[in-house]
């Protein structure tokens, strides 16, 4: 009964995209998993994800035709992104 809920509860978050994905899922376990590979990637990409912001964080600079907001829009979606990968 607990796994029902479960199952319930993150299937009523889902679009009918992702619920086509994890149709064939019997488990709570194994619908969180798919979704987490799905929207996040596998380690390895993780770590990918992580490096290249990382470098893009290391090389910012503001270019000469952009205005402070849009440059603070830039590097608020890097240190955002970053630490939705759990890097801070």
């Amino acid at each position: 009964q607990v796994n029902a809920k479960a199952k319930l509860t993150i299937v009523c978050g889902l679009d009918f995209k992702e619920y086509n994905r994890i149709s064939s899922c019997d488990l709570p376990k194994e619908i969180w998993d798919k979704l987490e590979v799905t929207n996040e990637g596998t380690n390895q990409m993780k770590e990918s994800r992580i490096d290249m912001l990382v470098h893009s964080d290391e090389l910012f600079k503001m270019s000469s035709d952009e205005s402070i907001s849009s440059m603070f829009t830039r590097f608020t979606e890097i240190v955002n992104s970053l630490k939705s990968l759990g890097k801070t």
